[in-house]
């Protein structure tokens, strides 16, 4: 009998979406991110994909001030991967969204690798009743470019080049796949070339089978051997990417950040809770979910960053 395949889950707890007011579940203090992080790495998690909030508004925040209450607390209680965003949020800008990767010097970053509008206004229909920021948050997306510019990724990789970061590569379209196979062929980027596909977002790929069929294609053809995809379904395509990703070979993100939702109505009451699904998952289709030092293994990280 062959052996299991290792699948790695990286579990994105709170992202810059999803405001506080629409889920109670939603992590929004640096006490309910790390609580909620290392619940998730007990659960299975093998990375931690990390954002910080403002302790009293919940609003995103990309201060390394922030980062330093949630980082540090969390390295020293989990044996996880840690991932800092570089995203941070659209309406940051990519110096405000490269601080902390910059100060911290994580194993992994992010790594949005193309502009694209973010269409966040859909989301009103379910909550119409938000709290000031929480609504302008929501209805400023209308006109709102998300800047991934080819200047501002140069500026990320060379802000991040000496620290030995290496970069979860977030491509929400095919076009993505192809600024990532631009700057592996000038050396700006060496591999594996960890390649995390987004599905189901307004304005980037939608979530059909045959959308993912395509990206997974198209991400071989430019990278064969050289990459590790993953991939994460937004809201309620989650759990169905996952099993489509799982039996194409490809590791899986899920995580609040991604979804509030167990189910159609039902909220998702945590981090962990959307781990176990995943585990349940990829174990159903006769895989294994991978330790976060496999995980360092398959993706080629520098030991010595492994306590940030």
């Amino acid at each position: 009998m062959s052996k299991r395949r290792p699948v790695i889950i990286t579990c994105a707890i709170t992202g810059a979406i999803h405001t506080p007011s629409m889920s109670p579940h939603l992590p929004a203090t640096s006490e309910a991110i790390v609580a909620s992080a290392v619940a998730a790495a007990h659960a299975g998690a093998a990375i931690l994909h990390l954002h910080a909030r403002n302790d009293e508004t919940g609003q995103p925040d990309q201060s390394v001030k922030g980062f330093g209450r949630i980082v540090p607390q969390i390295a020293a209680r989990t044996d996880a991967v840690l991932n800092l965003t570089t995203g941070g949020s659209p309406y940051m800008t990519v110096e405000e969204r490269v601080r902390p990767a910059a100060e911290f010097a994580p194993e992994l970053a992010s790594l949005n690798m193309g502009s694209m509008n973010m269409g966040l206004f859909p989301m009103q229909q379910r909550f119409p009743q938000l709290p000031e920021w929480e609504h302008a948050h929501l209805e400023g997306s209308k006109d709102l470019v998300f800047r991934n510019s080819y200047k501002d990724i140069d500026y990320v990789l060379d802000t991040c080049r000496s620290n030995g970061t290496r970069f979860e590569f977030e491509c929400y379209d095919t076009a993505h796949l192809y600024n990532l196979a631009h700057f592996a062929d000038k050396g700006a980027v060496e591999p594996p070339f960890f390649v995390q596909t987004v599905f189901g977002l307004l304005g980037g790929i939608g979530a059909h089978p045959d959308d993912v069929a395509h990206m997974r294609r198209t991400a071989l053809r430019l990278f064969g051997g050289d990459m590790v995809w993953s991939a994460l379904g937004a809201g309620a395509h989650q759990m169905r990417v996952a099993a489509t990703v799982v039996a194409g070979g490809g590791h899986v993100r899920v995580g609040l950040e991604d979804s509030l939702w167990a189910g159609p109505g039902e909220l998702s009451v945590s981090n962990a809770d959307q781990v176990q699904a995943a585990k349940t998952l990829i174990e159903t289709l006769g895989c294994r979910v991978a330790t976060p030092d496999e995980a360092r293994r398959l993706l080629q990280l520098d030991l010595k960053q492994k306590a940030v």
